[in-house]
C-alpha cells in the first residue's frame, strides 16, 4: 500500500511512518522541518521538505495516488498559536485543506487527521470528555484543530472522502523534542531536569494541573489500525488513556527515575493552558482492544531512549 504521512520530523509521525514501513507498505512524507529534524525521518521513507499548507509543496506530490493520507503535521503549542495565529491557522488547517483538495483530486478515499483534546476547552470544572461534549476551544491552536474536524465532515458529505479524526490527548516519548520548551510537557520537564545548563526546573502553572498522557507507541498503533478498521470510519475518537496523571506526580517520578534533587519552581500559567482534562474512552475501548500503557512504563522506556542517545 502506498501511504501518505505528513511530519514524520515528528516524534508521532516518525513513529507511525516506521511501523507503516515496518509492515512492507510505501510510504511519502512531507514536513517543513520547523519542530522536527530530518534525521528522525524513517531511511526509507520518501522525504519532501516544504510546508503543507502552501500549493508548491502540494505539486510535489506529482498527482501520487496513495491509500490514504494521515495528516500528523501541524503546529502544537497552544502558547505559539498566541504569539502566531496566522501561522497556526495555516499550519493546522489551510494545511488540511490543501490536501483535502488533492484527496479529491487524486481519488483518495481515506484521510486521518491528527487533532486535539484542546477542542473541549475548560467547561465547568469538568474533567472527563467523551466525543458527545460540547467543544469551548480555549486557545488558537484548538479553533485550527476544530475548524478542520468540520471540514473533514463536509468533504465525506460532499466528496464522499472517509475521514477519522483523532483526538489525541498529551502524547510523549522516545524521539520527542527535547529542545522546543514550548511544546510537550514530558519532554519540556525531562529537558531542564537532564541538562545541566537548566539549574533550576520551571513549571508555568500550578501543579495540580493534570493530563492524561498517552505513550506514542500506543498512539501510533491505534492511528494505523484506523486505516482500515471501518468502525474508525467517519467518527470522532478520544485517543487517551482515560486516566489523570498530575503535574506533580510527573515530576516526582522525573525525580525518582533519573535521581535528581533539582529544585522545581513555579512560574505563571500561559495563555490558553487547560487545568486538566482526561479521556472518556468509551467509545475508543468498543472499536480496539489493545490496552495503553501506564505512565510510568512509558516514562522509563522515555528515559531509556533519551540516555541510550546522548
Amino acid at each position: 500500500m502506498n501511504y501518505l504521512v505528513t511530519g514524520a520530523a515528528g516524534f508521532i509521525g516518525a513513529n507511525i511512518a516506521q511501523k507503516l514501513l515496518d509492515s512492507g507498505h510505501r510510504v511519502v512524507t512531507i514536513d517543513n522541518l520547523s519542530t522536527g529534524y530530518e534525521s528522525a525521518i524513517p531511511k526509507q521513507c520518501i522525504f519532501i521538505k516544504g510546508d503543507v499548507s502552501e500549493d508548491r509543496t502540494i505539486q510535489k506530490l506529482n498527482n501520487a495516488n496513495f491509500d490514504a493520507i494521515l495528516h500528523i503535521a501541524g503546529q502544537s503549542s497552544g502558547e505559539v498559536s498566541f504569539e502566531d495565529p496566522a501561522y497556526d491557522i495555516n499550519s493546522n488547517t489551510v494545511s488540511t485543506l490543501k490536501l483535502l483538495d488533492y484527496a479529491v483530486k487524486t481519488k483518495c478515499k481515506r484521510f486521518i487527521y491528527a487533532s486535539t483534546m484542546s477542542v473541549y476547552g475548560e467547561q465547568d470544572k469538568k474533567e472527563q470528555f467523551s466525543e458527545n461534549d460540547a467543544t469551548i476551544p480555549k486557545s488558537f491552536y484548538a479553533v485550527g484543530k476544530l475548524a478542520s474536524e468540520s471540514y473533514l465532515r463536509i468533504y465525506q458529505e460532499q466528496y464522499g472522502i472517509k475521514y477519522t479524526s483523532l483526538r489525541y490527548f498529551n502524547v510523549y516519548g522516545a524521539g520527542q523534542n527535547l529542545e522546543n520548551l514550548k511544546q510537550g510537557m514530558i519532554s519540556i520537564y525531562l529537558k531542564q531536569f537532564i541538562d545541566d545548563a537548566f539549574k533550576k526546573v520551571e513549571v508555568k502553572g500550578s501543579v495540580g494541573r493534570f493530563r492524561d498522557l498517552s505513550y506514542v507507541d500506543d498512539v501510533a498503533s491505534v492511528s494505523i489500525e484506523s486505516i482500515h478498521n471501518e468502525k474508525f470510519y467517519n467518527e470522532v475518537i478520544n485517543i487517551g488513556t482515560g486516566k489523570k496523571t498530575t503535574i506533580k506526580k510527573m515530576l516526582q517520578l522525573m525525580k525518582d527515575y533519573l535521581g535528581s534533587s533539582k529544585e522545581v519552581i513555579i512560574s505563571r500559567g500561559t495563555k490558553g493552558d487547560q487545568f486538566g482534562t482526561y479521556a472518556d474512552v468509551s467509545k475508543l475501548k468498543s472499536i480496539y482492544s489493545k490496552e495503553f500503557i501506564g505512565f510510568d512504563v512509558g516514562l522509563r522506556k522515555m528515559i531509556k531512549g533519551i540516555k541510550d542517545e546522548m
